[in-house]
């Protein structure tokens, strides 16, 4: 693929963040809240993904660590392993985009847990031009995102989970872009999850979640020290109940809420400059708490930066589930809006999840998962290794 540096930085502004610009009336104000290391939002999850990307309050697997890593303690398997794989712009015709995913996690006890994951994501092949277009060199962008996780019980119903991550965005390779020598950037965060689990001996009851993912530094990508990037510190609210009508249908439902611990950029008809001065030279821990009270257009634009899913999955037997949901995100902050559906097989000790974006939007709008299939699998270690714990 052959792509200006312009293009390259539009590009890839869109493809993960999926964060663009709309035509809209003289009353309507778009203004999005946007981060370094938008990947980090990406659902990489393939069961997750079938609902709406509802996942910090469903009942726990191997994946739980890109959602709530309190979930872990009260997984049913002393140990487990997943892996996704997540095409990306497929609907384009790109093959060397994509997001892959690892994650596991070993429970030491009854009470205590240990969790890791990784994520991959790869921006395929760029071709470097000069102003003329002339070819310069090639390079692979790529980023990854590398953690670990513990989680203890606090009680019979309720635990507690906590993750540090390591960050690593290269999008350049060293480039020199208009007399800037752009670098890797590098940032390092971390998780706090609380899980409540209600859930009786016939599986039925509900669950309620709690996450704040992604507490961390800055980044940058030049030396310029004014010109670090917030990354995507969120909150997330979950709830998911349960109900079973005999002894193989079981039928969950639940609901996510998300806001980004981001400060809000100032509205675009500030021409002076210093508000953007005073955005960039905000606080991370500052900018946490100021995010809920900062938009420029008051509490009714803080109201449109929190966004839902809304899922819910059918099991049989504990052998095959299929689900269905629904995202939303207010069009003047980012207008991420679309249905899901996907699906679920246990044959032994493998569990192989499915899951696709019902295609929705069109032009710069369309979403950049429609008409793709992510799939994971995961695995029960215990069936490998002996008896569970």
């Amino acid at each position: 693929m052959k792509r200006t540096v312009y293009q390259v930085l539009l590009g890839i502004t869109f493809t993960v963040s999926t964060l663009t610009s709309f035509s809209q009336s003289s009353n309507q104000s778009i203004n999005v809240v946007t981060t370094a290391v938008p990947f980090l939002r990406i659902s990489p999850d393939a069961r997750a993904g079938g609902m709406g990307d509802l996942g910090v309050a469903t009942s726990p697997d191997a994946n739980s660590q890109f959602y709530n890593v309190a979930k872990y303690i009260f997984a049913e398997k002393s140990t487990g392993l997943g892996l996704t794989y997540t095409p990306w712009l497929k609907d384009l015709g790109l093959n060397d985009v994509f997001l892959t995913s690892l994650a596991g996690y070993y429970k030491l006890d009854e009470t205590q847990a240990i969790s890791g994951s990784l994520r991959y994501f790869s921006l395929g092949n760029i071709q470097f031009t000069d102003n003329l277009g002339n070819d310069l060199n090639s390079f692979r962008p790529r980023e990854f995102a590398l953690d670990a996780g513990y989680s203890r019980k606090l009680s019979e119903a309720l635990s507690l989970g906590v993750a540090l991550r390591y960050i690593n965005s290269n999008l350049a390779g060293g480039q020199a872009v208009n007399g800037v020598s752009y670098k890797a950037g590098n940032a390092v965060a971390g998780d706090i999850g609380l899980y409540y689990s209600n859930m009786g001996t016939k599986d039925k009851g509900y669950n309620l979640g709690l996450a704040l993912t992604n507490l961390g530094s800055k980044i940058s990508y030049t030396s310029d020290a004014t010109q670090k990037d917030f990354i995507p510190a969120n909150l997330a609210l979950g709830a998911m109940y349960t109900f079973t009508s005999n002894e193989v249908n079981k039928l969950s439902f639940g609901l996510d809420i998300h806001k980004l611990m981001v400060p809000t950029p100032p509205s675009l008809d500030d021409t002076t400059g210093t508000a953007l001065i005073n955005y960039r030279s905000k606080g991370v821990v500052g900018s946490w708490f100021s995010s809920f009270g900062d938009a420029p257009g008051g509490f009714s634009e803080e109201l449109k930066e929190f966004s839902f899913s809304l899922g819910g999955e059918y099991t049989y037997n504990n052998l095959f589930s299929v689900r269905s949901g629904y995202f939303y995100e207010n069009k003047n902050k980012g207008n991420r809006q679309f249905f899901s559906m996907g699906a679920g097989f246990k044959y032994s000790s493998i569990n192989m999840n499915l899951s696709y974006l019902i295609p929705s939007g069109s032009g710069v709008n369309r979403n950049p998962l429609s008409n793709t299939i992510r799939f994971s699998i995961l695995f029960d270690l215990d069936s490998f290794g002996g008896e569970e714990k």
